[in-house]
């Protein structure tokens, strides 16, 4: 039986936002879902089973009224214009969520908690290249994803982060693998189903042994995770 009755999904219109919905409807949650006025529509699928509640996600107001009553808060924390997108959504959810709601946030491997992570070369050259021309073009802003992740890991909640590898398209392979670090040889592949990142988040809200913990994830079928 779900511990969990009632879910808030910012970000729900997003691929990743949707697939979340979708298996919280499948695990019979009442479903809240944040998204901007603009993307409304991507949620037509779900208009009779959700609430919906349009606004930018790091409007402090907005997240105030979509918290409220619900057990367990799913974020995408989208690094969206130079606006401090990411770091206004985590502060308002840590902020307004009901004091034992689970906290569940999604980010890249980029994040590192304890600085115990190891990152390959390439992949430290692609962060700074991606965060430079992002910078450069005003599109997202990656450092504020790095503070929205410092004010979590500060925080006495209930929360999770969930880090991400690489994502891809596809039917489900089931729960994804994870470790507390980057650099575990069973993250190698670096490849999950963006199905199966959603569902991790979700099994997040219920698994007591990730609380304050930042799992970095891989497809349960990735070489990496099959032949560990």
């Amino acid at each position: 039986m779900n511990t969990n009755k009632k879910v808030c999904i910012v970000g729900a219109s997003g691929k990743l936002g949707r697939y979340m919905v979708q298996h919280a409807l499948d695990r019979g949650y009442e479903v809240v879902g944040v998204c901007r006025e603009r993307s409304v529509g991507k949620l037509a699928q779900f208009a009779d089973q959700i609430t919906i509640i349009p606004g930018p996600t790091n409007d402090r107001e907005v997240i105030r009224k979509a918290v409220a009553g619900c057990d367990g808060v799913l974020t995408v924390l989208a690094p969206w214009g130079i606006q401090q997108y990411s770091s206004g959504t985590a502060q308002a959810v840590l902020d307004y969520a009901e004091p034992d709601a689970r906290l569940i946030f999604s980010c890249g491997w980029h994040i590192a908690r304890d600085g115990k992570d190891t990152y390959s070369w390439r992949f430290r050259a692609a962060v700074k290249l991606i965060t430079w021309l992002a910078r450069a073009v005003r599109a997202v802003e990656i450092d504020d994803q790095v503070e929205a992740c410092r004010r979590i890991f500060a925080s006495d909640r209930k929360w999770t982060v969930v880090r991400g590898s690489d994502l891809e398209e596809g039917e489900s392979q089931g729960l994804p693998v994870w470790s507390r670090h980057v650099g575990d040889p069973v993250l190698e592949s670096n490849l999950t189903r963006r199905v199966d990142f959603a569902l991790f988040m979700v099994e997040a809200l219920t698994d007591d042994s990730l609380v304050q913990e930042a799992p970095a994830i891989v497809g349960r079928l990735a070489p990496s995770a099959v032949n560990r």
